[in-house]
């Protein structure tokens, strides 16, 4: 889904491997997990007995006991199965009054309402200031009220200027106090601190907070267990799920001759599991990955392997989109270009007769990614250094997130729907947003890395030589953009209420961005970074 990082001249007649290899080769395909201490039916039983307590939870409690439960819910990667009772707590909640004198219950309101697409406005931390706007001084000494504020004030959009006010205050007293906080805290403070909460991965953040949720005061011991055995359960899903996709990636790569690419279809299925880890989400969850290891080997196609000539004759052959195409292109890619459509066949029978015409939104996605790889392979072979803004435009659909943000939902049930579909295709708001987000996020990676022979300038270098500013300037500026797009994914909740379902998966595909390039490194490309969270979510089950 980003530039690729190699060392390799365009186009050498037999290529070698320019990537480092996959850190894990056949492992998914020949591992066999051992049985847990419970058998597959034991856990659900229990699972199913452990859900009605929790069930029950929500009733006959107090508004701010139901706010921290679905905060809790949420913070372990269990919500899904309260979907309704959550969503009626909310609104209920949105509806009524709200009269708290503790800025803790205050922001984890807001947070949980706006994160839900229900408007609240920031007015409603201005009785914790003077007449000044400044905090009164009991908050500074609050670190969990500090937290939440710090963590809500990222639910900002366009103009709210008061909650930035807000993240500097909570930032500038929680790193005063980090030596000072009981463990617990300490860590969920040294990590919102690191990546705020909504910009954190659900199912990496549910790995920290099974562990730390016990140490809680009033942490309840059915919801504790409930969480485990639910990743247990869910882990066994996603390993035969991630069986099926190597096995199905090996045959291609191997029929393709693709050796040229980056082998990461692991790393496919874990971006494709950011979207959607639910149950009922595997083929979802497939078809997105395989649109993603696509958009990889096309991606490495157009910038590692084709001639300028080449490039020009595959982006024809997909414009055309119609087997006959195939004779435009050179040996090596007629097996990959009849591959592609055969995929997009295979994607068409996995769909319901009334779902398959989503398909046709998917290739259309596919086409304009095409165009533009081939305008950025123009760009690169004629030595052009495009104007900042033109560069923006096509790398950012370059980036591969626009026919990510279609591709999730051609899988999905029936919440998708026509006008979802049209809406993500037209790369506005939260999509063009995701976009960008993906688009600087790996310029400013590759700037640090270094440049790499192939790659078009990027944004930080169009702009750089367009303005005549020193590099800490344009990194500066990128950094703002990115903040402006997080403004945009969170506005587009309050704005689409009618596609919030795809919006909030979006949404997730923006979120797993800062993960895949924490500290300037693209985790992707350079894939042992992600060894070890892979094998905590989907290999090593949580000890019961």
């Amino acid at each position: 889904m980003h530039m690729a990082s190699y060392d390799a001249t365009a186009a050498a007649p037999e290529m070698v491997p320019v990537f480092q290899p996959t850190v894990w080769g056949d492992f998914f395909i020949n591992y066999d997990p051992e049985p847990l201490q419970m058998s597959d039916e034991g856990m659900i039983d229990r699972s199913n007995e452990l859900k009605e307590k929790i069930t029950g939870l929500f009733e006959g409690s107090s508004i701010v006991e139901q706010l921290n439960l679905v905060d809790t819910l949420q913070h372990l990667s269990i919500d899904h199965h309260f979907h309704e009772q959550i969503l009626s707590t909310l609104r209920s909640t949105h509806a009524g009054e709200f009269n708290s004198s503790s800025i803790h219950d205050v922001a984890l309101r807001f947070r949980l309402l706006r994160q839900q697409g229900l408007w609240v406005s920031p007015d409603v931390f201005s009785k914790f200031k003077d007449e000044n706007g400044t905090f009164h001084a009991n908050i500074a000494n609050d670190p969990r009220g500090l937290l939440s504020l710090y963590n809500a004030s990222y639910l900002f959009t366009h103009g709210e200027t008061e909650l930035e006010d807000n993240i500097l205050f909570a930032r500038q007293h929680l790193e005063s106090m980090e030596g000072k906080l009981d463990y617990t805290l300490a860590e969920q403070v040294r990590r919102a601190l690191h990546l705020p909460l909504p910009r954190t991965l659900k199912r990496v953040e549910a790995l920290h907070y099974i562990s730390e949720y016990k140490e809680e005061p009033m942490h309840n011991s059915s919801i504790l267990e409930f969480a485990k055995l639910d990743f247990n359960l869910l882990q066994r899903l996603h390993l035969k799920e991630l069986k099926a996709l190597s096995r199905w990636w090996k045959n291609l790569y191997r029929e393709v001759g693709l050796n040229y690419s980056r082998d990461r279809v692991v790393e496919c299925y874990l971006w494709s599991y950011t979207a959607y880890y639910e149950q009922e989400y595997t083929r979802a969850r497939i078809i997105l990955a395989k649109i993603i290891a696509i958009i990889i080997m096309t991606d490495d196609t157009y910038d590692v392997r084709a001639t300028l000539v080449e490039c020009r004759q595959l982006n024809e052959a997909i414009q055309r989109w119609d087997e006959s195409a195939v004779s435009l292109l050179p040996e090596y890619l007629q097996k990959f270009y009849l591959k592609l459509m055969s995929t997009f066949k295979e994607f068409e029978d996995e769909l319901k007769p009334d779902e398959k015409y989503r398909v046709s939104f998917s290739t259309k996605a596919f086409q304009i990614l095409s165009s533009n790889y081939l305008q950025e392979a123009e760009w690169f072979h004629q030595n052009y250094k495009p104007r900042f803004n033109d560069q923006v435009n096509v790398s950012s659909m370059c980036s591969g997130g626009p026919w990510v943000c279609v591709g999730l939902l051609v899988g999905m049930g029936d919440t998708v729907t026509r006008e979802a579909l049209e809406w993500a295709l037209g790369c506005t708001d939260a999509v063009r947003a995701c976009a960008e987000v993906t688009r600087f996020m790996n310029d400013l990676a590759s700037f640090k890395r270094g440049k790499n022979k192939n790659d078009v300038a990027s944004s930080v270098e169009c702009y750089i030589s367009e303005h005549g500013v020193p590099s800490e300037v344009a990194i500066a500026k990128i950094g703002s953009l990115i903040e402006d797009a997080w403004k945009t994914t969170n506005q587009a909740r309050f704005e689409l209420p009618e596609l919030l379902p795809a919006v909030q998966r979006v949404a997730n595909i923006t979120i797993s961005m800062p993960f895949m390039y924490d500290d300037k490194t693209d985790a992707f490309t350079f894939s042992s970074r992600l060894e070890g969270t892979i094998k905590r979510l989907f290999v090593n089950p949580i000890e019961l």
